[in-house]
């Protein structure tokens, strides 16, 4: 196992009809802003439930953040909470009213030029602790794990970033399963795949002998695999949706990547496929993986063939038998939620490969995988493979 630190400061509030208890976990004397997307948590009533259990509390909204949330608008929030001086932030929504809210945080107080914030990638931005401001969240969309870890993706200029702090890790987070049941089977069916994948860039390297982490993280895909189409075709189902919910925060809260290498080679592919042509980020991780573990599968041999044993339980044929079974049968599980498999199904032309080949490298995203060693000449394999 390799050397590491591990810190999660965050609170989970896990369960049905807990939306009044914000009221004891946010200072009553703060001046709260509160941030959300489109008009769902309107629609369904989600937002006018968090503005009542913050009771006497002085109040502000700020909505409209995107799906892939823009600097342009974050930074319009941040002028509201610089003018209004908001010392908490809100955030009710999914990933990306999460992600765009820890960019708030950031960017309050800080002096110099924000957009300067984005190019730190995977490496802590440069703001003091204190002058980060708290956060909590609302979540009502399983999917990235958001609600408890310190990462946000930004879109600025035609780039997708990520953004690295220790002090935006949300001091609190709500998951109540049943706000995420009139969520669209689209929806539903990306945070199926998003939370999969990610378990699976934590998981499928090499072997380092992280064995909690890996039998933690096999645990998280086969619940994933036994609950996502059911919790696809039942929206209701409470224990389906809440086993999903956990498994998304678990997937990304740090827990299985403690001591592992990790490989972020189709998010970082596919933040370029979000970015050029507006696919769901799920629908490019589902339209990649396959491929790159087609073109890395020497890389990766020990762990695919022990995925294809303990997630998928295939035992029979040879080693290079049973590890493209598992690969196919981990295709045929996003095809069963809901979501395609390859390029051209999204309306990607195969000449439009040389598009995403220039965006990676006008990123700096030349040397991906867990080892570095990934140039564009292997991303334009999988390009290829995947169309």
């Amino acid at each position: 196992m390799l050397n590491f630190d591990y810190r999660n400061p965050t609170h989970i509030v896990f369960g049905k009809e807990r939306l009044a208890e914000l009221d004891q976990l946010i200072p009553a004397d703060a001046r709260v802003l509160v941030t959300y997307g489109g008009g769902s948590v309107k629609r369904f009533g989600t937002l006018d439930k968090v503005l009542s259990a913050l009771g006497g509390r002085t109040v502000f909204e700020f909505g409209g953040i995107e799906a892939n949330p823009k600097y342009e608008t974050l930074m319009q929030a941040t002028e509201l909470a610089r003018k209004e001086s908001i010392d908490f932030l809100l955030a009710v929504g999914g990933g990306s009213v999460m992600d765009g809210t820890k960019f708030i945080a950031l960017a309050t107080k800080f002096e110099g030029d924000t957009s300067s914030l984005l190019f730190h990638g995977f490496a802590p931005v440069p703001v003091d602790a204190k002058d980060v401001l708290p956060l909590g969240t609302v979540a009502t969309l399983p999917a990235t794990g958001s609600e408890m870890n310190a990462f946000g993706v930004v879109s600025y200029q035609g780039g997708k970033f990520p953004v690295n702090h220790p002090s935006i890790y949300p001091t609190f987070s709500m998951l109540d399963p049943t706000l995420t049941f009139s969520l669209p089977k689209i929806q539903v069916a990306n945070g199926v795949v998003d939370a999969f994948v990610h378990v699976l860039e934590q998981y499928a390297t090499y072997p380092v002998d992280g064995r909690v982490q890996d039998r933690t993280a096999e645990g998280i895909m086969r619940t994933l695999i036994e609950i996502g189409p059911i919790t696809v075709a039942e929206p209701e189902n409470y224990q389906a949706r809440a086993n999903l919910m956990w498994s998304a925060t678990s997937a990304l809260n740090g827990m299985i990547g403690a001591g592992v290498p990790f490989d972020w080679t189709t998010h970082m592919i596919g933040h370029e496929l979000t970015a050029l042509f507006h696919i769901d980020h799920a629908q490019t991780l589902a339209a990649l993986l396959p491929s790159v573990w087609r073109v890395r599968k020497t890389q990766k041999h020990a762990k695919l063939l022990q995925y294809a044993e303990r997630v998928w339980d295939i035992t029979d044929g040879d080693e290079e038998s049973r590890v493209e079974q598992a690969i196919a049968k981990t295709e045929a599980f996003f095809q069963q939620v809901g979501l395609k498999t390859r390029l051209r199904d999204y309306d990607i032309a195969k000449e439009q490969i040389d598009d995403i080949l220039n965006a990676l490298e006008a990123h700096g995203m030349t040397a991906l995988s867990e080892s570095g060693d990934l140039g564009l000449d292997v991303s334009r394999e999988i390009l290829e493979k995947a169309w």
